[in-house]
């Protein structure tokens, strides 16, 4: 229910003020439109033609006026109701209602507009317009009636009852939609406008619920098991981890070993490529992707898998320049010029012989990059543009201490999700400290 004015930009033309005609422009004939005028007034309409023109009459002030109506108008009333929802624009159109409310006010039976001809039938206070098939086409009606949400198509016949329910004054009343459901209405009467309710069902949950021992620690603002939270939240947080250390020591292992065992050219065209990727800011382009994921309102799920492709894409030069380093040591031992006697072909050379040499490196390396990948995670979802509710992660789980008020009072939504970011970080930095000593020769006596 929003209202609307009807605002036409009307031209005064001719005045009767106590019986006295005046012209108010420079009408030629004067007595031919005071005749034209005067037979309008006793027959009681609201409009005449005069040299193809439509004049209005206008009663106010004991002064009736013939107007003259502009090209420009600014508006109609919108007393417009659509059968078709595909035709919601034409009929909603200026022109359109123009040209109808003309043939309605001069009491015709058709008009045209556009290339198509048009019957007007009134019935019961209401006027049906059918379009040149016979088919019901659009329902003007005194009472407007417009959903809240413009996106819903209200069907003519739920409008009618509408109506109906409001001309009888009826506080309630029932209509049965096109799919067979039968709903109870509400008529109110709020702020100068008629509002038409439904009952909805509405769940009420309990928030901010402090540890207990149905929920051993506690309920977020969102009425969800902080425990059940975490432990899905860390199924992704660990999932982004080893996903994204994956690509990376693939995208790594094959580009530095290429640009190792190579050289020359080859080398120093990687090389430039890999400072070209280095030198990408990569929170900046974080940020820039998450502001288009929330513009395109990407789901939550396909926001992970774009994650974990940015920081794969993103993290692999480090890996690539530590495979060439190590493959330039190696390709000039003993066993690599075994195999190039042997004319073992190049490829094999390198994913045979070469790689499965820097594996334990590549183990190590890994598993403490597990831990910078779990933090990196938790702090873009810390800063909102990492894995999106419903879902969790333990970085969108802390997301929730940037509210002062949470922070202080409600220790038990965010200090677990810290706690688990803190011992999964220190544990897989204790087993790349480990498995360095382990694969370091020079730590053996």
């Amino acid at each position: 229910g929003e209202n609307y004015h009807q605002v036409f930009r009307l031209e005064p033309v001719a005045e009767i003020f106590r019986q006295n005609f005046t012209m108010l422009n420079n009408e030629t004939d004067v007595e031919a439109f005071k005749e034209t005028f005067q037979s309008a007034l006793e027959n009681d309409l609201m409009s005449f033609e005069y040299n193809e023109q439509i004049y209005y009459i206008s009663k106010a002030n004991k002064i009736t006026r013939a107007l003259l109506s502009h090209d420009a108008a600014l508006g109609m009333i919108e007393i417009f109701d659509t059968y078709d929802e595909s035709n919601y624009e034409t009929i909603m159109s200026y022109d359109f209602k123009l040209a109808s409310t003309q043939a309605i006010l001069q009491n015709k039976d058709t008009f045209t507009f556009g290339n198509q001809e048009y019957s007007v039938s009134k019935t019961d206070g209401s006027t049906t317009i059918y379009d040149s098939a016979g088919i019901e086409y659009a329902e003007i009606s005194d009472i407007i009636v417009n959903p809240i949400n413009q996106e819903l198509f209200l069907s003519v016949k739920f409008k009618t009852a509408i109506r109906q329910a409001v001309m009888k004054g009826e506080e309630f009343f029932d209509f049965t939609h096109e799919n067979g459901e039968t709903i109870s209405y509400e008529v109110a009467i709020g702020n100068a406008n008629i509002y038409v309710k439904r009952e909805t069902i509405v769940e009420l949950i309990s928030t901010f619920e402090l540890p207990s021992s149905n929920h051993y620690l506690g309920l977020d603002n969102n009425g969800m098991d902080v425990m059940t939270r975490l432990m899905h939240g860390g199924q992704i947080s660990l999932l982004v981890g080893f996903v994204v250390i994956g690509i990376e020591i693939f995208i790594g292992v094959i580009l530095g070993g290429i640009s190792g065992y190579f050289g020359g050219l080859v080398d120093t065209i990687i090389m430039r490529f890999i400072d070209l990727f280095n030198s990408i800011p990569f929170f900046p382009v974080v940020l820039i992707l998450g502001s288009v994921m929330d513009t395109l309102q990407v789901d939550s799920l396909t926001r992970i898998y774009i994650l974990m492709a940015i920081l794969g894409l993103l993290g692999w030069p480090g890996i690539a320049r530590i495979v060439r380093g190590q493959i330039l040591t190696l390709r000039e031992q003993e066993f690599m010029v075994a195999t190039e006697a042997t004319g073992i072909r190049t490829s094999r050379r390198i994913f045979k012989h070469l790689i499965p040499n820097i594996m334990p490196l590549l183990i190590v390396q890994a598993t403490a990059g597990l831990g910078s990948i779990i933090i990196t995670e938790a702090t873009l979802g810390f800063l909102g543009l990492g894995v999106k509710y419903p879902l969790a992660s333990w970085g969108s789980i802390i997301n929730t201490a940037s509210d002062a008020y949470v922070m202080t009072n409600f220790w038990f939504m965010w200090v677990p999700a810290g706690g688990l970011i803190l011992f999964t970080v220190l544990g897989f930095n204790f087993v790349g400290d480990g498995l360095r000593d382990a694969y370091d020769p020079k730590m053996k006596r």
